[in-house]
């Protein structure tokens, strides 16, 4: 169907669609009365889909996060929630899923959103005790430049423990180890078109091991004293949006 007003649709093909639909089916079971009451309205062809799903994804799909859940904590936030309808696969590869999505603008307006999928990725900043930090140059070749960089990976799945694949890429890429670990936050790099979610962190107490580099993997590793690299990211020579905000944060969190 082009069309999902209740005008262009029985009461069977909207149930149909509110089964079909994937936000809703991955949480949604016809046991959990409150989430199918919240598609009564558009079931029984009171309300239209758009305004059912904007309560939905504000009660249930924004509070999956909780950096969204704060952002959104007035009503005044919900008039901007843009809402999925339906969605397709035009390219999944071994890192990145590309969907084309139809989407309910906040004016009831129909657009659509290209979305690269993401499985999220991990970053440390490790400092040594006296005040360098752990770095690394590598080529990025989607921007044909040697890049220096605090140490990341991407998550072997969605399920893995953030701070346990922090730990595996440090000790994979530098050969280090902590005794300390500092939670810095959720940096997203792409929001405007990927759900890629990186965990930060800050690594004390630091030990020297051999590194594990895959096959495929190039890179070399410095000693850099934090107070330089801050100079640097803010002359504009560190140019990596997660190591960017990485050193600031670790400063901050230092110098408390």
């Amino acid at each position: 169907m082009d069309d999902y007003s209740i005008k262009n649709t029985t009461k069977q093909q909207r149930i149909e669609l509110i089964r079909s639909w994937t936000p809703v089916d991955e949480v949604m079971d016809e046991n959990d009365v409150d989430m199918w009451e919240m598609y009564r309205d558009y079931i029984d062809g009171k309300k239209e889909i758009a305004e059912c799903n904007q309560a939905f994804q504000a009660q249930y799909i924004l509070e999956e996060d909780d950096s969204v859940e704060e952002v959104a904590e007035t009503n005044d936030d919900e008039k901007l929630v843009e809402v999925k309808v339906d969605s397709k696969t035009v390219f999944d590869g071994v890192i990145l899923h590309v969907e084309l999505d139809n989407i309910k603008l906040p004016n009831g307006a129909d657009a659509t959103r290209e979305v690269i999928r993401h499985v999220g990725a991990a970053c440390v900043i490790p400092v040594t005790d006296d005040g360098k930090v752990i770095m690394e140059k590598q080529f990025r070749y989607p921007v044909s430049k040697v890049m220096l960089e605090i140490p990341a990976g991407k998550l072997n799945s969605k399920e893995e423990d953030r701070l346990e694949a922090a730990k595996r890429e440090l000790k994979e890429e530098t050969g280090y180890s902590a005794d300390e670990w500092i939670d810095l936050g959720i940096y997203y790099p792409a929001a405007a078109y990927s759900d890629e979610k990186i965990s930060m962190y800050l690594a004390k107490g630091l030990h020297k091991g051999n590194q594990k580099l895959d096959e495929d993997e190039f890179l070399d590793v410095y000693e850099i004293p934090l107070s330089d690299l801050v100079e640097d990211v803010m002359s504009g020579k560190i140019t990596d949006g997660k190591t960017q905000v990485a050193i600031l944060k670790a400063t901050r969190a230092l110098n408390r």
